[in-house]
């Protein structure tokens, strides 16, 4: 591959940017202006390529970011490049595909969560906490569940907002997978009441813990 190869992609999402997507998008902390199918298109016909997803993602534009994370080799990265790259990720969307499909998916996450709970950036902390509620759905061995209750109880209704988030992800993560402690997960959404008027499109689950916990549940059951 040559810097060519880079400058034909940041072409093609040039010419795929549609200022009406960029306009909704900015409602949101985000500055991408590529409708997100037809950025994993293009993702897709570059397939994997690590060198090319590293130039991509020094370019500093948000599209070609966002592409770089879907074409990069998750496990190629050390601890400390994926941390470099948490702490440049500008925009919300940057940030969660990079948790979620390369730290999350790398040997590096478990390590990187721990370091990222206590980080004092909040959008840091986040990131551990997507990690941890991630663990607590899929390999919740080894977590302290009570202690994680114990801090969203009483951290999680003045955090900042992506931090709230995540830190509600998995209050509700935790009263989806674990019955022994959902009644007291419940409690603690039902006290806390973080997002309870947050506006959910009809068919769609709200974020809401409680009701967030009750229809996973009647859908598995």
């Amino acid at each position: 591959m040559t810097d060519t190869t880079t400058d034909e992609v940041l072409a093609e999402l040039g010419a795929l940017a549609d200022p009406r997507i960029q306009s909704v998008n900015q409602r949101h902390g985000d500055d991408h202006a590529v409708n997100l199918t037809k950025l994993r298109a293009v993702a897709k016909r570059l397939g994997a390529d690590q060198d090319l997803a590293k130039r991509l993602w020094v370019t500093d534009d948000t599209a070609a970011k966002l592409v770089a994370l879907l074409i990069c080799r998750p496990k190629q990265f050390d601890a400390d490049e994926l941390d470099a790259m948490l702490r440049g990720a500008r925009t919300p969307k940057v940030h969660d595909w990079l948790v979620g499909y390369v730290v999350g998916k790398g040997p590096h996450a478990d390590r990187l969560r721990i370091a990222w709970l206590d980080d004092p950036d909040p959008v840091i902390a986040s990131a551990g906490w997507a990690l941890t509620a991630d663990r607590v759905a899929k390999a919740p061995d080894g977590l302290d569940l009570p202690g994680l209750l114990d801090t969203i109880e009483a951290e999680m209704k003045d955090a900042p907002e992506r931090l709230q988030w995540q830190m509600n992800t998995c209050l509700a993560q935790i009263g989806i997978h674990h019955p022994a402690l959902r009644e007291r997960a419940v409690s603690i959404g039902e006290r806390l009441e973080v997002l309870k008027d947050y506006p959910t499109p009809p068919n769609c689950t709200s974020p809401f813990a409680p009701a967030w916990i009750a229809e996973i549940v009647r859908r598995q059951g």
